[in-house]
């Protein structure tokens, strides 16, 4: 029997800086298409209590989304030291395909997946390239299906990128766009003969009924805008509340079907989209077994980074095994958890033993 290690990492954090002090002067609009009357300071000082973001990265203007999962991909490849025409899969999990900058028009076709083959010269037509949607989970849901396809026998190398900018996509005029930013982090997948390290169990689900709708389309809350161009929006007291009732009971699932005792989890890396409930949430998760949250569980970059939707957790790893993250490490022999949420309402989690 097979399992699945990374081998290989990379990332690719964007150039543009905004600093919270930044939104100081902006306009920020309610859904009645009012414009808020608190003043920015306060709305700032409220926001950053809650997230924890200071500043977030944005893509350069004269780049794409393909662009930046191709540099990621190429420092994954480089790290794993393999040949790029030995992948059986190139997997690229996003939300909103290409957008150029000024515009909200995503660009499907081809899949990302395939723009990055392409940018990266691989010729080998037996290098299956393709997209998962799957919100701000996709990274790890990928990870999950490559784990599928290495047990299965049908592969024995992948590369696995989350590569997203929600700057673009996300309403200027709306108080929760300080919460997006960009960026891509990509590993290398490989075999391995099942042992003790690698892919140890994960879980994965979706809730589709009033869930679904958490996250959506709609019009700028600024009445001057264009009202027929589509913004991605949230519910962001729903998404709050739904998480802490359900990541901590993914978590303990895949927990427990890996047979690990939580005593032994080194590092939590959870999605980087809110400081408060990201805490709360691992907190929640011990509290099903009866233990304390430990102290630097959770290693956290959103400060510094803001919440780039699939590109958190691949960055956040990159960061760390590259020892680019103060006071947080993992060595060898250390189980790590991932877990994430976010739009469908989507839920994944995998316990990882380096």
């Amino acid at each position: 029997m097979q399992t699945s290690k990374i081998i290989g990492t990379g990332r690719y954090i964007p150039t543009r800086i905004k600093k919270n002090e930044d939104f100081l002067k902006h306009n920020f609009h309610n859904e009645k298409m009012e414009k808020l009357p608190t003043s920015n300071e306060i709305i700032i000082n409220k926001f950053k209590a809650i997230t924890g973001i200071d500043e977030r990265k944005y893509l350069a203007k004269d780049l794409i989304n393909s662009d930046m999962g191709t540099i990621a991909a190429k420092k994954a490849l480089e790290n794993s030291g393999i040949d790029p025409e030995e992948l059986d899969y190139i997997i690229v999990a996003h939300n909103f395909g290409d957008i150029k900058y000024g515009t909200t028009q995503t660009l499907q076709i081809p899949s990302i997946a395939s723009r990055i083959k392409h940018n990266l010269q691989i010729e080998n037509p037996n290098c299956v390239a393709y997209d998962i949607l799957f919100g701000c989970p996709g990274w790890v849901e990928a990870i999950i299906q490559t784990q599928a396809f290495i047990k299965a026998g049908m592969a024995k190398k992948c590369l696995v990128i989350g590569s997203e900018t929600l700057e673009r996509i996300a309403d200027p005029y709306d108080r929760d766009f300080m919460i997006y930013s960009d960026g891509a982090g990509a590993c290398i997948v490989e075999a391995t003969e099942e042992g003790n390290d690698g892919v140890l169990s994960h879980a994965s689900q979706s809730f589709t009924k009033d869930e679904a709708h958490f996250l959506y389309m709609s019009n700028s809350y600024n009445p001057n805008e264009d009202q027929s161009i589509g913004y991605m929006k949230m519910n962001g007291r729903k998404i709050y509340e739904f998480a802490l009732s359900n990541v901590p009971k993914a978590m303990k699932i895949a927990l427990d079907k890996s047979g690990t005792n939580i005593s032994s989890i080194k590092k939590i890396l959870i999605h980087q989209a809110n400081e408060k409930m990201d805490e709360a949430i691992v907190k929640r998760f011990y509290k099903l077994h009866n233990k304390e949250m430990p102290k630097d569980i959770m290693p956290m970059s959103i400060n510094k980074l803001g919440n780039s939707s699939v590109a958190t957790i691949p960055t956040l790893l990159d960061l760390i095994l590259k020892g680019d993250l103060e006071d947080h490490k993992i060595d060898k022999g250390d189980t790590v958890i991932f877990a994430s949420v976010g739009g469908g309402m989507n839920i994944n989690a995998i316990v990882y033993r380096f």
